[in-house]
């Protein structure tokens, strides 16, 4: 149960920090992505101080003990090559995130507005995800 909570807490905590940045929003997005134009920066500020929280916690914390912080093993992956389905996923996530200016976790947070284009979002989001867990097998 405590792990339930931990979730939910977390993901309420990067929702709020998700609509406090503006991150929400496609067009900063595009913003940030749009280097040779209207440069938009603030997404680097935003991934900046999510890394500056969380790199001194999992350095100092968690990699030492190698477990989590209700004491469970870290499942950390080992697989360090890059492959075909990597570079292709990547591209894929690229693609999709220039298009239309939302990744998954602010997709998410976006689908109680209730908008048309981010429910699609969404939903082409978990028919891909499905697809893949399918096939990959």
């Amino acid at each position: 149960m405590k792990y339930i909570i931990s979730a939910a807490i977390s993901g309420l905590i990067l929702g709020l920090g998700l609509v406090i940045s503006g991150m929400v929003d496609p067009a900063k997005v595009i913003g940030f992505l749009d280097i040779f134009g209207q440069w938009d920066p603030t997404l680097a500020f935003v991934m900046a101080g999510g890394l500056s929280v969380y790199l001194p916690v999992y350095h100092l914390v968690i990699k030492p003990k190698g477990q989590t912080l209700f004491n469970q093993e870290c499942q950390i992956p080992t697989n360090t090559k890059l492959d075909k389905k990597l570079i292709f996923g990547a591209i894929l996530f690229g693609i999709g995130w220039g298009i239309s200016g939302i990744c998954p976790g602010p997709a998410i947070v976006n689908v109680s507005g209730g908008q048309i284009g981010i429910l699609g979002f969404v939903l082409s989001m978990l028919i891909g995800m499905i697809l893949t867990s399918r096939f990959s097998k």
